[in-house]
């Protein structure tokens, strides 16, 4: 039996990375897709499935680009499904990539929260895991941060994960700070933030709400654990 280590990471290994030719013209981009992820999200959890139409001078249709969390599964996937029609009439060509990595790319780059729910569903089952904050706390900022109209804000958040199939829980810590411009009136401000997670990927618009309150006694208070908690670098105290 394979055994494979599934990491929460961004794969870029070209063993986990298949390119996928020959799929025929006549239907639209979203059907490729569809009949694409059907077969091949059977072999294992996709990080990506990209499928683009052929250059205008090349013959009518699409081709795919297909990354998988393991290797395991790509190479399962490829030996399966190369010279096969699957969802269409004509064979498909299904190969590993050869091209080489570029070099800022290597080493393990954390995966988006989307991406690590999707993941940790698929291999715990939806309801094989939880997670809670223990504490989320604002915390001091630096006398030099700031200044003016703009305000930073400091956050510092211990959150908990639990297996309860494997009686496992363990804890982490985060911390965060931002600077921002304050209306002066109370009014929310919101930002349209771009990102891109993979050269690759296409990504969605993320509308992110902040809200400045000087009332400190507004901010969130999150009940504390019978056990304690100690944190040499921050103070996550519960209030």
């Amino acid at each position: 039996m394979e055994v494979d280590i599934v990491e929460f990471v961004v794969p870029v290994e070209n063993n986990k990375t298949l390119f996928v030719w020959d799929i025929e013209a006549g239907v639209t981009e979203a059907a490729v897709y569809e009949g694409l992820h059907a077969v091949f999200s059977s072999f294992g959890p996709l990080y990506l499935l990209k499928v683009c139409p052929n250059a205008p001078l090349s013959t009518p249709g699409f081709y795919a680009l297909i990354k998988f969390y393991s290797a395991i599964h790509a190479r399962k996937a490829q030996q399966h499904t190369d010279g096969r029609s699957l969802f269409q009439n004509s064979p498909l060509k299904v190969r590993l990539s050869a091209k080489q990595t570029p070099h800022f790319l290597f080493g393990s780059r954390p995966l988006s929260h989307a991406h690590c729910v999707s993941l940790a569903n698929h291999c715990l089952g939806f309801d094989g895991w939880t997670s809670d904050i223990i504490t989320l706390k604002e915390l001091p900022v630096d006398e030099e941060a700031g200044g003016g109209a703009s305000q930073t804000l400091k956050l510092g958040c211990l959150l908990q994960l639990s297996f309860p199939r494997h009686g496992v829980t363990t804890r982490g810590a985060a911390l965060l700070q931002d600077s921002f411009t304050c209306t002066g009136d109370g009014k929310v401000m919101v930002e349209l933030r771009q990102t891109t997670e993979h050269l690759f990927e296409e990504t969605a618009g993320l509308v992110q709400v902040r809200d400045w309150d000087q009332d400190q006694d507004q901010v969130m208070q999150f009940p504390a654990e019978e056990e304690d908690w100690n944190e040499e670098d921050l103070d996550l105290s519960v209030w």
